[in-house]
């Protein structure tokens, strides 16, 4: 799939033609460069690899910092490799938001927001016990039984409890681009994108 790297914004809303409301998500994809194309002969698969965001020279170790001069770029921030692209590409070109057009679906890959240690009802959309009454105390948000009894006297594995949720890379299928704004880099999608405003995120079509 061919695609951009990009910074989600944050959210906000426009109005379509018809006068709906669209909730969208702003991501800011500034020109990426291509700054190494494997090819089957030399790394025996074929890829396009895309450089976003820049960084400080002193903070880049000597490999990467050849590997960026080779391509004729200053340093990037995030190095990101996707499989194919339509148009031809070279070392040091750069990509931006005319690989989109308005009203095309896309796909958005992220990295979830991390929200530590949770509950079942949290993490799972468990109901909890329901009632509060008969005596009852700290239970209401209680996962309840989680094994049986002599056979097989274990855990089943993959059962649904309390654990570290989120900051997972998760992809978003299927949104719709409503807008985009070249002059500014910008691209607005029609629904919601995984991470915190500020985080990397993929565009891929």
């Amino acid at each position: 799939m061919q695609g951009i790297i990009g910074k989600k914004i944050g959210m906000t809303s426009i109005f379509s033609e018809e006068g709906k409301m669209l909730p969208c998500t702003v991501i800011e994809a500034t020109p990426n460069v291509v700054t190494q194309i494997k090819t089957m002969e030399n790394d025996g698969y074929e890829a396009v690899q895309l450089a976003y965001g820049e960084k400080k020279e002193k903070n880049v170790g000597k490999p990467l910092l050849g590997h960026f001069k080779k391509a004729k770029t200053t340093p990037k921030k995030k190095l990101v490799e996707f499989d194919s692209f339509e148009q031809e590409m070279e070392l040091g070109k750069e990509i931006n938001l005319d690989l989109f057009i308005e009203g095309e679906f896309v796909d958005v890959v992220g990295t979830s927001k991390g929200k530590g240690f949770q509950g079942v009802v949290k993490r799972h959309g468990f109901a909890g016990v329901g009632q509060s009454t008969h005596g009852q105390h700290n239970r209401l948000r209680a996962p309840g039984s989680v094994g049986a009894g002599s056979d097989p006297s274990r855990v089943f594995k993959g059962m649904r409890m309390a654990g570290r949720m989120g900051g997972e890379r998760v992809t978003t299928f299927n949104l719709q681009i409503v807008k985009i704004v070249p002059e500014k880099s910008l691209l607005f999608v029609k629904g919601a994108v995984p991470g915190f405003n500020g985080s990397i995120v993929l565009v891929k079509k």
